[in-house]
């Protein structure tokens, strides 16, 4: 698609995402909680940091891969899981996955996906699951044991959505599972004939890896954060994570987990990785970011399991950041989102080829050949060139243990 060449970062994939869909699924691909503070912050964030550029090293060579979850990834970059993708493309999923496999990077299906557990199985991807732990606990092994039939190489459990943040976008549009074509929304839909020409043609749109369980909520016009609050477990604690840690002998992932002491607690749990994430900035707003915490997350739990960054990355420079700061990779939702808005499968190849091209590039103008090769050196706040050396507003130099 020539548009998508004319795409050369993911500022760019946004605007191409914006023009695709009908202002209701764009206000729920890009809408936050409440004031959306968080939401902005997450972006914000990187901009507090610099990048030390290391001069006279030979960069002939870079190589950005590494291992995720336990799969070799072509750089340290992974698709974070994300709801109902067919709202955003017709292709759904299936084209997220495939466009993964192809980069080389590991895909994390939702449980609340439009495409089922075997159908990504049979993409070949890299690929994890992720699960909510739902009051219904049959449902939930139910999914364990899918998951595991299907070799997901991990579990990913998310744990900061025991209640549904309040997302003002979403209820000033009605957004419901599938949209509701209202007449207040009647316009926009009208002015996206490629988008809801695509929508009309789905007749399955459905959350495919519950309804066997739980309906077809699409059907009954339940609201997100209707079906959120009325199946989620409220109860949960981390004696579920146990519980499930004893019922998965794969890896084990906790995602939303952000201050020190929680981090630390899932590792005694016996997790393999944390995605540090604040869920994009849906859920608590005036929550702090994922880099405000990780110097700290990695300074408390040393190297006892991975951390990734989710929230907010949008270049190849806020990768880069967060390892030096502590993380081992990072993982992205939205920016895929944009891509397959924009043109499906080969819109999200774009995305990770543009990610991939910055990566390596920036490393190259680092001075730095290997992702193991980065720490905390290679990074400082912008408060240690804005205050006096010894003054209260000089920065204290973040720690990180080497690996």
């Amino acid at each position: 698609m020539a548009s998508l060449a004319s795409a050369f970062n993911i500022a760019d994939m946004a605007a191409l995402a914006g023009r695709a869909l009908p202002l209701p699924i764009r206000d729920y691909l890009e809408g936050g909680a409440e004031d959306e503070w968080t939401l902005a912050r997450n972006r914000a964030v990187f901009d507090e940091w610099v990048l030390a550029q290391h001069t006279l090293v030979d960069v002939s060579n870079v190589d950005a891969g590494t291992d995720l979850l336990g799969y070799p990834s072509a750089m340290p970059l992974m698709l974070s899981p994300t709801g109902m993708s067919q709202l955003f493309h017709s292709s759904g999923e299936a084209a997220v996955a495939r466009a993964a496999a192809a980069a080389g990077v590991p895909y994390g299906l939702s449980t609340m996906a439009t495409t089922s557990i075997e159908a990504i199985a049979a993409t070949g991807a890299n690929r994890y699951f992720q699960l909510y732990l739902f009051r219904d606990r049959g449902l939930t092994k139910a999914l364990l044991e899918r998951a595991a039939e299907n070799s997901y190489g991990a579990l990913c459990l998310t744990v900061d959505t025991a209640i549904a943040g309040n997302r003002e976008r979403d209820l000033r549009s009605g957004m419901i599972m599938p949209p509701r074509f209202t007449l207040g929304s009647l316009m926009s839909f009208a002015t996206h004939p490629r988008w809801s020409f695509g929508a009309l043609k789905n007749r399955t749109f459905q959350l495919a890896n519950v309804v066997e369980h739980v309906g077809d909520i699409g059907s009954a016009g339940t609201s997100v954060i209707d079906y959120v609050n009325a199946q989620f477990d409220r109860s949960a604690t981390w004696k579920d994570v146990e519980w499930l840690r004893s019922q998965w002998s794969g890896k084990l992932v906790i995602k939303g987990a952000m201050m020190p002491g929680d981090c630390a607690r899932a590792v005694a749990c016996g997790v393999d990785a944390i995605m540090v994430s604040n869920h994009g900035g849906r859920q608590l707003d005036t929550a702090a970011t994922p880099i405000d915490y990780l110097p700290a997350i990695r300074d408390r739990i040393q190297n006892s399991v991975e951390l990734i960054a989710d929230g907010g990355v949008r270049r190849g420079t806020d990768v880069l950041k967060a390892i030096a700061l502590g993380a081992d990779g990072c993982s992205v939702g939205r920016p895929y989102l944009y891509g397959l808005a924009a043109g499906g499968e080969a819109g999200v190849a774009r995305v990770l080829a543009i990610f991939r091209a910055e990566i390596e590039r920036d490393m190259g103008l680092m001075g730095r050949t290997r992702i193991a090769d980065i720490s905390a050196e290679d990074v400082d706040h912008i408060s240690q060139f804005c205050a006096k050396p010894g003054s209260a507003g000089a920065a204290v130099k973040p720690h990180r243990t080497a690996p």
